[in-house]
C-alpha cells in the first residue's frame, strides 16, 4: 500500500512539472534567470504561509543537507530551463530524465542501495538511447545537450539527498530551502536581464511556481515514502507527455532515430521498474 502510494505521488508530480515545462517554453522570449526568479515567487507564495500556520522551524534540522538540495536544485533548474531555448522540449525533458541512471549510481555509491547485473544493463540501454538522439536525431545542440545533461546530473544528486534526508524534515521546508536561494539567485541574475511582462505573461510567469510548487511536493513526498531507484524512474512518463505536448501545442517534429533514442530510455527505466517491484 506504501509502495503505491508513492508512485501516485511522482505519477501526479510528473503531470505537475509537464504543464509547468510547456509554460517555460511558451515564454522563451524571457531571460531563464528571470523565469527562474518567477518559479520562486510562485512556490513561496505556498511555502511560507504554510510554514508561519503550522509553526514549522524555518531553518529545518538538517541545514547541511537542505543547503546542498537547494544548490543542486538551483543548478538543475537553471541548466533545463537554459536547454529548452536549444532543444525540442520532448527531446530535452527525455534526456534530463536520465537522471534515475545517475541517481541510482549516486544511490549505490553513498547510500548503498543495490543495484542487480540487469539493471546495469538497462540503465545501459538508456544511456544508448541518448547516444542515438545525440548522433541521429535531428538538429540536436550541443550547448543544450551540455546544459540538460548538467541538470540530469544535478537531479540525481537531488534524489539521493532527498533520500538521505528520509522522514527528518518536512517537505515544505526542503522546498523553501531551494526556492530561497532560487529566488536570491534568479533575482539577482535577472538585475540585467529584466523584460518587462504583460498581464498574460505575468499570469503564466506566476503560474510556474504553483505547478513546480505542487510538482515538488509531491516528488519529495514520494521519494520520502519509498526507495530511489524504484520512484526515480517514474519521472520518465514526463516524456510521453512532453513530446505529446511538443508535437501539438509547439509544433515540434520528432525523427525516427530521436523517437528511436527516447523509446530505449523509456524502456530501460521502465523495465527496471518492473524488476524492482517483481522483486518485492
Amino acid at each position: 500500500m506504501k509502495n503505491n502510494k508513492a508512485i501516485f505521488y511522482m505519477i501526479f508530480s510528473v503531470i505537475a512539472f509537464a504543464v509547468m515545462n510547456a509554460v517555460v517554453k511558451y515564454l522563451n522570449a524571457f531571460n531563464v534567470y528571470q523565469i527562474v526568479f518567477f518559479r520562486s515567487i510562485g512556490t513561496l507564495v505556498f511555502t511560507v504561509p504554510l510554514i508561519l500556520k503550522y509553526k514549522i522551524p524555518i531553518l529545518g534540522n538538517n541545514k547541511k543537507l537542505l543547503i546542498l538540495r537547494a544548490i543542486f536544485g538551483v543548478i538543475s533548474l537553471t541548466c533545463f530551463f537554459q536547454s529548452l531555448n536549444y532543444l525540442a522540449v520532448g527531446t530535452a525533458v527525455s534526456l534530463r530524465y536520465t537522471s534515475p541512471i545517475f541517481a541510482a549510481i549516486f544511490a549505490f555509491i553513498f547510500l548503498k542501495e543495490k543495484i542487480k547485473p540487469i539493471q546495469w544493463l538497462l540503465f545501459i540501454i538508456a544511456f544508448i538511447g541518448v547516444l542515438i538522439i545525440k548522433g541521429f536525431g535531428a538538429d540536436v545542440n550541443s550547448i543544450g545537450l551540455f546544459f540538460v545533461l548538467l541538470s540530469a546530473v544535478s537531479l540525481g544528486l537531488i534524489f539521493v539527498v532527498i533520500r538521505k534526508i528520509g522522514n527528518t524534515e518536512n517537505p515544505i521546508v526542503i522546498i523553501n530551502y531551494f526556492m530561497i536561494f532560487a529566488f536570491v539567485f534568479g533575482g539577482i541574475m535577472s538585475i540585467n536581464n529584466w523584460m518587462n511582462p504583460n498581464l498574460t505573461e505575468w499570469l503564466l510567469l506566476l503560474s510556474l511556481g504553483v505547478f513546480g510548487y505542487v510538482g515538488q511536493l509531491y516528488m519529495t513526498k514520494a521519494f520520502q515514502s519509498h526507495e530511489t531507484n524504484v520512484i526515480a524512474p517514474l519521472k520518465y512518463l514526463e516524456v510521453i507527455f512532453m513530446i505529446i505536448i511538443g508535437a501539438t501545442w509547439f509544433d515540434e517534429v520528432y525523427s525516427l532515430w530521436t523517437l528511436l533514442g527516447i523509446f530505449l530510455i523509456l524502456l530501460g527505466l521502465v523495465y527496471n521498474i518492473y524488476l524492482k517491484r517483481k522483486s518485492k
